[in-house]
């Protein structure tokens, strides 16, 4: 109904947008020109500079203790002369190595955001005093239980042994944040790409035009939401956003859809307030909204649902979005927007965040698990 309004009025309406553009410029070509000055615009950073010392996450905690146990036990075997004196060296060891590491990572965690600020060499030097020093304090503890005080050649063997240890993780770390340059760069290109879609941008501007003949108030909303969208698309990627701003974003995206599709599409909401507060990359649950409407209401003469489920249970907080499936889409997909999200939840979660995908006959479902 729409649209065959939109094509009854359209002759009168391109008379009229010629004739108005006719009049603007002749005014223009008399009255004096005068610009504001645009800002400089400064490209947002690919990175952010303290992922490299971001230690935060259980999965690299879990990584980097598993890492040391396992440099610790290979050591006291080449000592060891059975199995009883290695298990025995081990243990003790253990007291010192543990206490090391997670005090070692609960400084980086804290600081994360003052090591980048340092020159590299002094980050090297900081960290490697910072982990000699947690061996000496593990090792006291150890000492508190033995009656024979140990020689000055132990102590300094202990602090190399701890500087050494922060040395091999401080430049784990670096080399993990070196590797994932790439993919997050080319994660966010493909994120800034899929976003500026030609045709989404067309059908949105012929949804405002049609609605401006019969709805201007509705006309000027759809603007706004496609703005926004813009607006978000074009800012710094390397920030982190809740899950509340996300579920806003994919709304107006929506709201922006439902002029196209009428009610072709149907969508539920099932929104748990107290998950919105979960940390999340940008925009990564617009692109799998549109990826629903695109392969499972788009190609379907008769429409089809979208539900998006939201759920907090305990620490982690869940994400459902289930759509329906009928007729293939007209464009297959490449699956380009699925890897994007699961690679950038996973930058920014590590093994702390999931993202699953459950496919069947009648509908297609996605799953995201954000820790709190």
């Amino acid at each position: 109904m729409l649209l065959s309004f939109f094509k009854r009025r359209r002759p009168a309406a391109r008379h009229s947008v010629w004739h108005e553009s006719l009049q603007v410029s002749q005014w223009l070509a008399f009255a004096p020109t005068e610009l504001p000055e645009l800002p400089a615009l400064n490209p947002a950073p690919l990175l952010d500079p303290t992922r490299a010392f971001d230690v935060c996450h259980v999965g690299l905690v879990l990584r980097a203790v598993l890492g040391v146990q396992l440099l610790l036990a290979l050591g006291m075997a080449l000592v060891a002369r059975d199995g009883a004196q290695w298990l025995a060296l081990t243990a003790n060891g253990t007291v010192v190595t543990m206490f090391a590491v997670l005090s070692w990572l609960l400084v980086v965690c804290a600081a994360k955001r003052l090591w980048p600020r340092l020159p590299e060499l002094a980050q090297w030097a900081a960290l490697l005093v910072l982990g000699a020093a947690g061996a000496l304090l593990g090792f006291a503890l150890l000492n508190l239980t033995s009656d024979e005080p140990a020689s000055p050649w132990r102590w300094g063997s202990i602090a190399a042994a701890g500087a050494s240890g922060a040395g091999l993780l401080l430049a784990w770390l670096k080399l993990r944040e070196h590797s994932q340059r790439p993919a997050d760069a080319l994660a966010q290109l493909v994120e800034l790409q899929s976003r500026i879609r030609p045709h989404f941008l067309f059908n949105t501007l012929n949804s405002a035009i049609a609605l401006v003949q019969i709805d201007p108030a509705r006309a000027e909303g759809v603007l706004e939401d496609l703005a926004e969208l813009f607006r978000v698309a074009l800012a710094d990627s390397s920030t982190s956003v809740t899950l509340a701003e996300e579920v806003e974003l994919a709304k107006r995206y929506l709201a922006i859809e439902q002029i196209r599709f009428g009610k072709r599409l149907r969508v539920v909401w099932h929104l748990d307030p107290t998950a919105g507060s979960a940390r999340l990359p940008p925009l990564l649950l617009q692109p799998l909204v549109e990826n629903a409407v695109r392969h499972g209401v788009e190609p379907n003469d008769e429409g089809g649902e979208l539900e998006v489920t939201t759920t907090r249970r305990g620490g982690e907080v869940e994400i459902r979005i289930v759509n329906t499936v009928g007729a293939p889409a007209r464009i297959p997909g490449h699956g380009l927007a699925l890897r994007n999200v699961r690679q950038r939840l996973r930058l920014m979660h590590d093994v702390a965040g999931r993202f699953e995908i459950d496919s069947g006959e009648d509908r297609f479902a996605l799953r995201i698990v954000l820790p709190l």
